[in-house]
C-alpha cells in the first residue's frame, strides 16, 4: 500500500512539474518571446523591456531606439518604441507606463 500511495505521488508531482515548465516563460528571459513576436500585439512587456536592459535614465525615445537596435530587437520592439512620445523617460516604470499606452 505505501509503494503505491509513493508512486501516485510521484505520478502527480510530475505532471504538476510538465504543466509548470509549460507555462514558464522563456529560460532567455523573454528574448525568445520577443524575437517570435510577429506583430506588436502579440509582444508582451517582459519581452519587451528585456532589449532595453542596461538603459540609463533619463533617455529619450531615439535613444531607446538606439538602445534596442544595438541589442538585435526585432521590429515589434522598435515599431512600439517609434509609437512612444516624444519626451525623456526617468526610469524603466515611465517606459511599462508608456508600453501600456500604446499597446
Amino acid at each position: 500500500m505505501g509503494a503505491a500511495v509513493c508512486l501516485a505521488m510521484r505520478d502527480a508531482v510530475e505532471t504538476v512539474v510538465r504543466s509548470m515548465a509549460e507555462e514558464r516563460p522563456s529560460v532567455k528571459g523573454g528574448l525568445a518571446s520577443a524575437a517570435q513576436a510577429s506583430s506588436v500585439q502579440q509582444l508582451s512587456a517582459s519581452a519587451f523591456q528585456k532589449y532595453l536592459g542596461g538603459m540609463d535614465y533619463p533617455a529619450g525615445k531615439q535613444d531607446m531606439i538606439s538602445h534596442a537596435r544595438k541589442h538585435d530587437a526585432p521590429d515589434a520592439v522598435i515599431q512600439v518604441l517609434e509609437m512612444f512620445e516624444e519626451k525623456n523617460f526617468q526610469s524603466a516604470a515611465d517606459v511599462s507606463k508608456e508600453f501600456g499606452r500604446v499597446k
